[in-house]
């Protein structure tokens, strides 16, 4: 189950979330558990900029879902929007002070070659994002072993 916290400066709640929840709803819905987590987690960053006086987190969650979805019928608006969101999460966690995670275009790379992956990625830092700002202690960002 998802653990609610307060977005500060904001009356939106965020919810962190089981990454590997978001990935098994994911693929029991045959996708459309995705489309709605995508839109509340564009919604949260949107709510953590506009708490912080910022539009660099976003303004339009739905303007996100729609690029993913009808998107696709003209091919170049899924992949920016997946690009942007991850730009938001780090714009989301210099607003907060979260410790840097993955950059923008790693995870992009991510997101669109190993899809659950950077699904498993962008929701585990963005539950730091919801925890940092709640007031919670830092916490380390999640990254990918490389290879010794």
């Amino acid at each position: 189950m998802a653990e609610e916290v307060q977005i500060q400066g904001s009356s939106d709640p965020g919810k962190i979330r089981n990454p590997l929840g978001v990935i098994g709803l994911t693929l029991i819905t045959l996708g459309i558990y995705g489309i709605v987590w995508y839109y509340k987690i564009n919604k949260e960053m949107a709510a953590i900029g506009k708490a912080h006086g910022s539009e660099e987190c976003g303004t339009s969650p739905g303007t996100s879902v729609l690029a993913i979805t009808l998107g696709c019928l003209i091919i170049v608006p899924p992949f920016v929007s997946v690009y942007k969101t991850w730009a938001r999460l780090s714009a989301a966690e210099r607003l907060t002070g979260t410790p840097e995670g993955m950059e923008a275009g790693l995870g992009f790379l991510l997101s669109i070659l190993l899809s659950p992956v950077g699904t498993y990625i962008l929701q585990a830092n963005m539950n730091k994002v919801l925890k940092q700002q709640a007031g919670g202690a830092a916490v380390e960002p999640v990254a990918v072993p490389t290879p010794a």
